[in-house]
């Protein structure tokens, strides 16, 4: 099994992380923002990856620091899990429908972080999440995880249907690059022989 477990502790948050990448879904999803947990928990369901986060943050301040700081913890617990990447089959993509929205996530677990974002909301909340956290969350994980990670609603209008639809994206996207190639399960998926952090 590809597993993972961190533990974060600043003065800001004290966060807990444990992935297993060859799971079924199932997660324990608890950071006291009830849409992030929301979020979380349909990212590990469709990716398979079971998935426990608890996150106790200075939520009496803002909920930046608990966003960005899960998304670090997940990113890097991901990282771990993955090892020397020997085997997976590196790139995914999905696209994702919700209704009327359509999302479509592609991303390159290639060790070079980067985040391309498109997609925007017409409201400064959802629940009692702040909108404006949404692409911090995807860029904090990606920075973490040494992903390439491009995420794009391509049109949608239902601000709700929109966010989720792009993490279902990213969850379909990740399931696909973590899986074991069988015709390339010892080989690291470079030419370089490596998938680093350059």
């Amino acid at each position: 099994m590809r597993t993972g477990e961190i533990q974060r502790t600043t003065a800001e948050t004290s966060v807990y992380v444990s992935l297993n990448l060859d799971g079924t879904g199932v997660y324990d999803v608890h950071t006291g923002i009830g849409f992030l947990d929301h979020m979380l928990e349909q990212l590990s369901r469709h990716s398979l990856i079971d998935m426990v986060v608890k996150v106790d943050g200075d939520l009496h301040i803002d909920q930046h620091h608990t966003t960005e700081d899960s998304g670090i913890a997940i990113g890097e617990a991901f990282k771990q899990a993955l090892g020397d990447k020997r085997g997976i089959t590196r790139y995914g993509t999905a696209y994702s429908p919700m209704d009327e929205t359509l999302s479509r996530v592609s991303l390159d677990i290639s060790g070079r972080p980067y985040l391309v974002w498109k997609a925007s909301f017409t409201q400064p909340r959802l629940g009692e999440m702040d909108t404006e956290l949404f692409d911090h969350w995807f860029h904090s994980f990606a920075v973490a995880a040494g992903i390439t990670l491009h995420a794009e609603c391509i049109y949608g209008q239902n601000n709700h249907h929109i966010i989720e639809s792009l993490f279902k994206g990213l969850a379909r996207a990740l399931r696909q690059a973590v899986e074991v190639d069988p015709r390339k399960a010892d080989s690291i998926p470079s030419t370089k022989g490596t998938l680093g952090d350059a």
